[in-house]
């Protein structure tokens, strides 16, 4: 009872130092408000955006008014809410894509560490090989071969970024496998599946969760950048990179900046809110930090 009691302690103990180190980072904390409110906003996007995304309710390309409070874009749909409901799906491409290449790299990287040997050989072989290739001409031929999509970029992104998660938990298994509490596991004959999902994983739960964060970012920009090349989410359908597909045209970038400045403004500021939280993250879970 005692030990159960100190076990719980502890874990409190750790909890309140990795809070207080990561909330010692004033840029995270800000980034995690607007993150947040980012989130909130994209989730409940059928309240709060005035107008149907996909419906002409106003002028042609109509600058900001009380009606329209980031004015309309160039077939007169309301920029506003467009840019409510285009968060919501660069969000979720973010997250998605990098759960996907999470569990991918997570699976292999266990994989090739615990086992090592020929199949440990194999899997960082074929890391290599997918690394090896400029990774946005890969998105950009994945993308061209296949039908744009939202359901297509998620796969293309998931199945291009696993290759860092799977050589970062590799590492973190060549180091844990050889601690006694592993080594005494495997003496008392505990099954592999056991060793590598109760023991092993969760200790690398930190370091994966802090990559994590740099996947998601990388995925948002890659968004933005195929459906502002037209090769990803297809229009009607808001995404904030295909608001962006507007701004080519030099009348738009100097005429009418209400176009490309929102969707514009909202990728940096995700972007750079995320990546504060990662550092944050990284700073917080470093076992030598105080």
């Amino acid at each position: 009872m005692k030990n159960k009691k100190t076990e719980i302690s502890g874990k409190k103990a750790v909890r309140g130092r990795v809070l207080k180190r990561f909330f010692r980072h004033r840029l995270a904390a800000v980034g995690l408000v607007f993150i947040t409110i980012a989130v909130f906003c994209a989730v409940f996007a059928p309240l709060f955006a005035p107008f149907d995304p996909n419906k002409v309710v106003g002028d042609f390309g109509a600058p900001p008014t009380k009606s329209f409070l980031l004015g309309t874009d160039q077939v007169g749909r309301d920029v506003l809410s467009r840019l409510l409901y285009g968060m919501r799906i660069s969000l979720f491409v973010g997250v998605a894509a990098t759960a996907v290449s999470t569990v991918i790299g997570v699976i292999l990287g266990l994989l090739s560490g615990y086992f090592g040997g020929f199949l440990d050989m194999i899997i960082m072989r074929f890391t290599d090989m997918v690394m090896s290739f400029p990774y946005i001409l890969l998105v950009l031929v994945a993308a061209a071969i296949f039908k744009p999509g939202l359901n297509t970029i998620i796969l293309i992104l998931g199945f291009v970024d696993w290759p860092g998660v799977a050589r970062l938990v590799r590492g973190n298994v060549l180091s844990i496998r050889e601690k006694p509490y592993i080594q005494a596991d495997i003496v008392a004959g505990m099954p592999k599946r056991y060793i590598l999902f109760s023991e092993i994983l969760p200790n690398t739960i930190a370091p994966i969760l802090v990559y994590a964060t740099s996947v998601i970012a990388i995925s948002m920009l890659d968004e933005a950048a195929l459906s502002f090349l037209g090769m990803g989410i297809q229009p009607p359908r808001a995404s904030l990179g295909n608001m962006l597909n507007g701004a080519q045209s030099l009348s738009i970038l100097t005429s009418k900046p209400w176009l490309w400045l929102p969707p514009g403004i909202v990728i940096i500021l995700l972007v750079i809110s995320i990546n504060f939280v990662g550092d944050a993250l990284r700073d917080a879970f470093d076992p030598s930090g105080k």
